[in-house]
């Protein structure tokens, strides 16, 4: 017909169609991405799967997490001789609780100077979990342990949380390290309970059965920490976590200056303002990230090494002597450590 017009090829009219959507593609892409951000208009992120290039354990993050490990330890293995120094001024449920309380409050300055959100309610049991783990159980036990035991014997309980954090985490997520990790796990958890034991003089002390629940639950506060700071900045997990025992420990630790003597020594404070910042918000801090970046099962085993720097710290701290022993423990721990992270966990 005159005055028709030719019609487009059909490949033509679809390049058409689609042309206004791909003038639109980079913002659309924008869109979705910070919609998929953490936080991002209150939208959760979601975790990570094992096909994601973000998977812990694995590139050059588990590099850096395993860095981070090895400072936490470097905090952690003060905590007990920190305590020992605590416990000189202050009953054992005061040093605590105010632990709590001081942890507390640092964190919750950092959470709003930071504007750090709340996390979902999806993450609130796990936050629980860890919360009643490492920021009043472990603290609290341990503390009562360390009235009737010496700083190593306590040592057990480190020398073992390493393993009891893998399996938990291996139950808790459904995750197989592989057969060597195990074996190295294990062995070197036998190096470091063998050694602390044999430095105790091999006895059992009445603290144990503190140190054992210590040890337990210890394990699972880890474990759901290092699971959430896959979803969660560790500042998010760790001073919610605080925050949130904060009445708790307020109130226990007005019930605790009433009821227990306090001597301020240069001993005291330091040990109490040591795990107050040192161990409960600093070490803590960068262990959640790096359970984040490395994975909680490989984390974990860097901690294998923190008895035997606790038992240094207690010779020069406290005065405690050294077996002729500790460089051997020291070197078969090691080896664990490298055979650990040179094994796919």
């Amino acid at each position: 017909m005159a005055g028709t017009r030719p019609a487009l090829p059909k490949s033509a009219t679809a390049g058409a169609i689609a042309a206004p959507d791909a003038r639109h593609t980079p913002s659309t892409s924008i869109t979705a991405e910070a919609t998929a951000a953490p936080g991002a208009r209150g939208t959760p992120a979601a975790p990570d799967t094992p096909s994601t290039p973000n998977t812990p354990g694995k590139g050059p993050a588990a590099g850096r997490g395993v860095l981070l490990a090895a400072l936490g330890v470097a905090f952690f293995s003060l905590t007990f001789p920190a305590t020992a120094w605590a416990l000189e001024g202050f009953g054992p449920w005061t040093a605590t609780t105010l632990r709590v309380v001081g942890a507390g409050l640092i964190a919750a300055v950092a959470l709003a100077a930071l504007r750090v959100p709340l996390p979902a309610r999806r993450h609130w049991a796990g936050l629980a979990v860890a919360a009643s783990g490492v920021v009043i159980g472990f603290p609290l036990l341990s503390t009562l342990a360390l009235q009737t035991s010496t700083t190593s014997h306590a040592a057990v309980v480190v020398g073992l949380l390493p393993l009891t954090t893998a399996v938990y985490s291996s139950l808790r997520t459904g995750t197989r390290p592989a057969p060597l990790f195990w074996v190295a796990a294990v062995a070197g958890a036998a190096v470091a309970v063998a050694f602390a034991l044999y430095q105790s003089g091999g006895h059992p002390t009445l603290g144990d059965l503190y140190l054992c629940g210590a040890l337990l639950i210890c394990a699972a506060g880890y474990a759901e920490g290092g699971r959430l700071a896959r979803e969660l900045p560790a500042l998010q997990v760790l001073g919610w976590a605080l925050v949130g025992c904060l009445p708790l420990g307020a109130a226990g630790a007005v019930f605790a200056l009433l009821h227990e003597p306090v001597t301020l020594t240069a001993h005291s404070v330091t040990g109490l303002a040591w795990n107050v910042l040192g161990s409960q918000f600093l070490g803590l801090l960068v262990w959640y990230r790096a359970m984040g970046l490395a994975g909680v099962a490989r984390t974990s085993q860097v901690q294998l090494v923190q008895p035997l720097l606790t038992l240094v710290w207690s010779v020069l701290l406290l005065g405690e002597r050294l077996s002729p022993a500790a460089p051997v423990a020291a070197v078969a721990v090691l080896v664990c450590i490298v055979v650990v992270q040179r094994t796919r966990a």
